[in-house]
């Protein structure tokens, strides 16, 4: 009898592991056939886009996609061609392209001017004392992998979208996130540019 019992419970197990399987294999078909008809001609098929002012999205926090596709579907986060292509989207195929996206490997990139020893990387790892800017690091880590959940990943991401995030920021046209509108606020352009740079060299 007990032998039987063990027999049910092992075979309602696999059973289980199966229709997980099963379940797994179908949001990543969902998720692939949405990227392949909504996202890839702005972010490419693996998240890597190769138009820099589009961020790349491999290798990003799933819980940071989530909440960007929900903002820009609230219109929290304002961009009208973001939010167009998430209103179409539910919670469940949001979740979806998060995880397919953050499954990606992030393609590094390379600074153009701001490597060891540079402005952009004085003000990504000790900020601008006198200014009352803190340090990148502090929240995004020194090696840029962020901090799931609550900062993204930057490292290796494109200056130019760096950048103009940086100073949407600070205008206020980017408002989901009151502590970088509020840091963003206190850089130069200079500085902005800088700091950028060095990001997307930042491995």
């Amino acid at each position: 009898m007990q032998f039987r019992h063990l027999a049910w419970l092992i075979s309602g197990l696999m059973l289980g592991i199966s229709i997980n399987a099963q379940a797994e294999e179908a949001a990543a078909k969902s998720a692939q056939q949405t990227v392949n008809n909504v996202c890839a001609a702005c972010h490419a098929p693996d998240g890597n886009s190769v138009i820099t002012l589009n961020p790349k999205l491999a290798g990003q926090h799933p819980d940071y996609l989530e909440k960007q596709l929900t903002e820009f579907k609230s219109g929290k986060r304002a961009n009208a061609v973001m939010s167009g292509m998430a209103g179409a989207l539910s919670e469940a195929e949001m979740k979806e392209l998060a995880i397919y996206f953050s499954s990606k490997k992030t393609a590094l990139g390379k600074a153009k001017s701001n490597g060891a020893g540079s402005a952009g990387e004085k003000i990504y790892r000790a900020g601008n004392a006198a200014t009352n800017v803190p340090a990148c690091a502090a929240c995004h880590s020194p090696n840029g992998a962020g901090l799931p959940k609550q900062f993204p990943r930057l490292s290796g991401q494109h200056a130019d979208y760096t950048l103009a995030q940086l100073k949407a920021f600070r205008s206020g046209e980017r408002a989901n996130a009151p502590m970088m509108m509020a840091i963003a606020a206190k850089m130069s352009d200079a500085e902005m540019a800088a700091v950028a740079d060095y990001i997307q060299g930042l491995r």
